[in-house]
């Protein structure tokens, strides 16, 4: 018999699980990559939006003071669409304060229905929730774009367009993440989700890339492709997509990592079996804090569990309020609350800010900014692993934060003696800003969502995902506010001026402190108590 190939041994080298496990992990990968794929237009087109005319006005000047002399006429004739200064309406004085209006106009409608979301996501199918996101969302995408060709300078319809948007990409989060923790149990999650959770900063690059490339010629295009592209992963989402693993007779993970069986109705984890020579030893320190939901009485180790089946539609969905009780949600949530300002402030105005301090086009302003997004990429992988090496999730995360605050006023003061130093803190900045972030909105979400108190709930993740990044994303509408001068008027519109790029930077400084401080009563539970802030044990409660 001859031998099979080795592409062929490859293939049958993994088990059909494998496989499967695999597929869902790149194609949620994709799904997601494509939501924020749609989100980055909107920071590389405000620098078409809005030119800056000084230049040309000084040129004018110069130009009619020699007609004048001359008795000449001006030639100069703007196309039906533009005026000197870009697109109206944004070609006014206010345009800082209504290129603010429709990022807090996006995110605000995304904060708000992010909670929503995760509670109307867990009762209905993922697959159809999420498809019919992705086909809204990139509709309303390729709908900004229109007013390009169809010549609209209404701002209402733009705001109108930012907001219906935010409403819909809320499907996206808590399904892509439910997905992925039915297929994937708690062994080696950071990293598993840390490298998965690269999806946000290759969907920015990619975004950037699109968007750069019409941005200067035909912006609207910037808006259509990237929503013909989200468009098209709903229809691969809605043929494609498996919700769980029992949906194709794949075993469960929880019965690798929990050494228990399942029948398909019910899981019958068996604990190991305590030798009464191993009765007198003393009990770990993992096990010391291992106590029943109410904080009562310790598990006995003999004790047998049977849990509902994952699929089973037994379990009722928990409610906004049970979610929160959870040990560990609040805290995070609420540092994210602030971390996601700081990953957020950069996502929208980072290319801006290039084009102020180092005098670049948008498109070369969009494509340094995906430096930011590479870095990312490192951070998040980085902050998976340690978390996964040390079992404390909270302490990867305060390190980090505590590494990001001085970094941020590095990158205020460096960037500004040229390009060099601004692409080796772009890739520093995005490590340690997006390294927490990414912990949290996955490893972390998907911990608190199957944590011990829930008793085998496994509708808890998505309602559990959404509070997170639904209170995460509160913050940057307030940073929108600040940075664009829009919620304190003319006290703040000059923040946008190079000089004032230095006041963005301390409010940045300040988020990262606040986040660090949430996370301080956790990191104390973490030390004293190995795997209690998150994880499957609930935290121990002192007599």
């Amino acid at each position: 018999m001859a031998r099979l190939p080795a592409g062929i041994r490859f293939i049958i080298s993994f088990s059909r699980d494998q496989w499967y496990r695999a597929f869902i992990f790149i194609l949620t990968f994709l799904l997601y990559a494509s939501f924020h794929l749609s989100r980055k237009p909107i920071s590389i087109v405000k620098g078409e939006l809005h030119k800056y005319c000084t230049a040309w006005d000084e040129a004018d000047v110069r130009f009619s003071s020699q007609n004048r002399k001359s008795g000449s006429a001006a030639p100069h004739q703007l196309p039906d669409n533009e005026t000197d200064c870009g697109w109206a309406p944004f070609d006014k004085n206010n345009y800082q304060q209504l290129l603010g209006a429709l990022d807090y106009s996006f995110l605000c409608a995304y904060a708000v229905g992010m909670y929503l979301s995760g509670i109307i996501g867990e009762r209905l199918p993922i697959r159809y929730y999420l498809t019919f996101g992705m086909l809204a969302s990139g509709a309303f995408t390729a709908l900004f774009g229109l007013g390009y060709f169809y010549n609209i300078h209404s701002f209402g319809f733009y705001v109108v367009t930012q907001v219906i948007n935010g409403l819909v990409q809320t499907t996206g989060w808590p399904s892509v993440v439910t997905c992925l923790g039915n297929w994937f149990g708690k062994g080696r999650r950071g990293l598993i989700m840390g490298v998965w959770n690269s999806h946000t900063s290759v969907g920015n690059i990619l975004g950037s890339l699109i968007a750069g490339y019409w941005v200067s010629t035909c912006w609207g295009l910037s808006f259509v492709v990237p929503g013909a592209i989200v468009a098209a992963m709903g229809i691969v989402c809605f043929l494609f997509l498996i919700e769980h693993p029992n949906d194709v007779r794949c075993s469960s993970t929880l019965v690798t990592h929990s050494k228990g069986y399942e029948n398909g109705t019910n899981r019958l984890r068996l604990q190991k079996q305590i030798l009464k020579s191993e009765k007198n030893k003393p009990l770990d320190p993992e096990m010391q804090c291992l106590l029943l939901s109410d904080g009562k009485g310790s598990i006995h180790p003999n004790h047998v569990v049977i849990l509902p089946g994952d699929g089973g539609s037994g379990t009722a969905a928990i409610s906004f309020t049970g979610a929160l009780k959870i040990p560990g949600v609040i805290e995070f949530s609420l540092c994210l609350l602030f971390a996601k300002l700081v990953s957020y402030t950069f996502l929208f105005w980072l290319p801006l800010y290039i084009t102020n301090v180092d005098h670049l086009d948008a498109k070369k302003a969009g494509e340094l900014s995906t430096l930011f997004d590479v870095g990312g990429i490192f951070g998040g992988i980085l902050a998976g692993v340690i978390s996964d090496r040390l079992e404390k999730r909270a302490s990867t995360c305060g390190l980090m934060l505590l590494l990001a605050a001085p970094t941020l006023y590095i990158f205020s003061t460096v960037s500004k003696m040229g390009l060099e130093a601004t692409i080796a803190m772009l890739l520093l900045s995005g490590a340690l800003v997006s390294g927490p972030y990414t912990l949290i909105t996955t490893a972390v979400s998907a911990d608190l969502g199957t944590h011990k108190s829930l008793k085998g709930n496994a509708h808890a993740l998505s309602t559990v995902t959404a509070i997170i990044d639904g209170t995460g994303s509160v913050a940057p509408c307030v940073s929108i506010c600040l940075i664009s001068g829009a919620a304190l008027g003319p006290l703040l519109a000059g923040l946008l001026s190079p000089s004032g790029w230095s006041n963005v930077f301390y409010m940045l400084m300040f988020a990262d402190a606040c986040a660090l401080l949430f996370l301080i009563r956790l990191i104390h539970k973490e030390l004293s108590c190995p795997g209690s802030a998150t994880g499957d044990q609930v935290p121990f409660k002192e007599q």
